[in-house]
């Protein structure tokens, strides 16, 4: 085990560590208190001795009363907010079941998410949870179907007497997911969908002022093949092009803007000091952007708020009950961190989507963390370390010089529209895998280890029955009761509002659900006005 040793982003690690390895500017920084500027040491003065980290889990598949079943199974077992996952197959492309490309791929409708396509779906799936009770995650994690989910789940608030500007949740809207990872097949162009988030920025500060209308969620860049640093400094240029456009506009306070877009993802895996680091580094990196590019003094727009979700690449097929060992290891990483909010994975990850007993196994990881080990008592437990101070000043070095390639590249919209993004995602992907398969990294139970002596089997999740026809049943049935006329009328005002540049779209999304509209049909509205984006890597 001797010789040289690397972070799994490849930062060279000493043997052992002291006072001189840690740079000036980082003694300066740890030398302040959590809860005070520059946000290193935490977000809060106590952290979780007065705010413990919300629980939330991914959750959803198949018809909207699935994903009722277990968001309400989570919440009574001790989650503290909810996500909802919508599935992929028509969320992503923005289609009906109907759709020929859903069609020929019938049989995978559902499996990652539940069937959501009109706002009655909506309401089975918010059956009997309260939304003013409750942090939520409305979906909407993918940049164009944002827009539809944030204004589904508005709708059903508004339905039930809800005050918007009373509701709290976030509706992420992320570029890495579609963009950088997993491509639809038609989506609309990167700089339109930076329209539609500038819009979604604007209407929340007016309508839905407690709402995260944009959380850039760099973990998904990071299971893309994005490194530590490289994960940090492409979710700081993300950020840069929403406070820059705004700015331009000139019709919001930049405080309030940091604000709106200061809550974000990230991911946390096996290299815990390393990820510790770089959580702790983003606090600070955000503080001193804010303040010094945009002249913001303002504490709550100062201070970065962290969702955490542990890495799903790194549950491994074989031997799936070592994922939790690895799902614990993750939380308690990102909770010496600092979040705010985590999500585990499932210990059938690499299997399927969770099943039920893996999402409990989930939460009690937290709640072990968050009640049996005293972790809670002390914020920022490791300020101070020379070797945790020393990797947060060096993964900073690297973000801010990774923000630097990314602006002359002209910025992070023209490295996802060239392509320069997705070089070194797979890059790292193809060195990753080298190291793997040749031993130099080694994964127990995948290329060590691998006696499985007496091994537990783990059925993982199982499809639900007829998601399809089920759907297609519901899309149907709207499709015949609705008032045709007033969905006509709001695809119209639809189409005229995305044309308008200087039009917000939301007020005209929020008529589009109200009125029944589909999903599809506002997916054939954005493919109309802004056309599709051309995929600049080979797939």
């Amino acid at each position: 085990m001797s010789g040289e040793r690397y972070t799994a982003s490849g930062i060279p690690i000493r043997p052992v560590y002291g006072p001189a390895d840690v740079p000036a500017p980082q003694r300066d920084a740890a030398d302040s208190r959590p809860g005070q500027a520059p946000f290193l040491r935490g977000a809060y003065p106590e952290m979780y001795r007065s705010r413990p980290w919300r629980i939330f889990q991914l959750s959803g598949y198949g018809n909207p009363e699935d994903e009722n079943e277990r968001i309400r199974f989570l919440l009574e077992h001790g989650e503290t907010g909810f996500i909802m996952e919508h599935d992929r197959m028509t969320a992503d492309h923005l289609y009906d079941v109907d759709h020929p490309e859903v069609v020929a791929r019938r049989e995978d409708v559902g499996l990652t998410g539940a069937v959501l396509l009109h706002v009655r779906d909506y309401h089975i799936a918010l059956d009997r949870i309260d939304q003013a009770a409750y942090y939520a995650h409305s979906g909407g994690g993918v940049v164009q179907h944002a827009p539809y989910a944030n204004a589904a789940y508005w709708t059903i608030a508004r339905r039930r007497g809800l005050d918007l500007r009373n509701l709290s949740g976030t509706g992420q809207s992320d570029y890495f997911l579609t963009y950088l990872g997993c491509f639809p097949k038609e989506q609309i162009p990167a700089r339109a969908g930076l329209r539609l988030n500038r819009d979604l920025i604007e209407f929340c500060a007016a309508e839905v002022p407690r709402w995260v209308p944009v959380s850039i969620a760099a973990y998904n860049g990071a299971d893309t093949g994005l490194n530590a640093w490289q994960e940090l400094g492409a979710l700081l240029a993300n950020a840069i092009e929403y406070l820059d456009l705004v700015r331009q506009r000139g019709r919001l306070e930049m405080a309030a803007v940091a604000h709106a877009v200061g809550g974000v993802s990230f991911r946390v895996s096996m290299d815990l000091f390393e990820d510790i680091a770089k959580l702790r580094a983003a606090r600070k990196m955000w503080h001193d952007l804010i303040r010094e590019r945009y002249g913001v003094d303002d504490p709550q727009a100062l201070r970065l708020r962290i969702h955490v979700v542990t890495a799903g690449t790194a549950m491994t097929y074989p031997q799936p009950l070592n994922n939790v060992v690895r799902g614990t290891l993750m939380a308690f990483a990102a909770v010496l961190g600092g979040v705010q909010s985590l999500g585990v994975s499932g210990y059938d990850e690499a299997i399927s989507i969770p099943s039920e007993h893996a999402h409990q196994m989930s939460l009690r990881i937290q709640q072990i963390l968050q009640n049996e080990t005293n972790l809670t008592a002390v914020a920022d437990p490791l300020g101070g370390s020379y070797f945790v101070e020393a990797l947060t000043a060096e993964i900073e070095r690297r973000a801010w010089e990774f923000v630097g390639e990314i602006e002359a590249q002209g910025g992070f919209i023209a490295t996802l529209d060239s392509g320069w993004l997705h070089q070194r995602a797979i890059a790292n992907q193809l060195e990753d895998s080298r190291k793997i398969e040749g031993g130099e990294r080694k994964i127990v139970g995948v290329n060590c280890f691998e006696a499985d002596v007496g091994a537990l089997e783990v059925e993982g999740f199982r499809p639900v029955d007829n998601v399809y026809e089920r759907s297609l049943e519901r899309l149907e049935a709207v499709r015949r009761t609705r008032d045709a006329r007033r969905a006509r009328d709001a695809i119209r005002r639809l189409e005229r509002a995305c044309r308008d540049p200087e039009e917000n779209v939301m007020p005209a999304m929020l008529e589009v659900l109200d009125a029944e509209v589909t999903l599809g049909e506002v997916g054939a509205v954005f493919r109309d006005v802004f056309g599709t984006w051309k995929v600049p890597v080979n797939v």
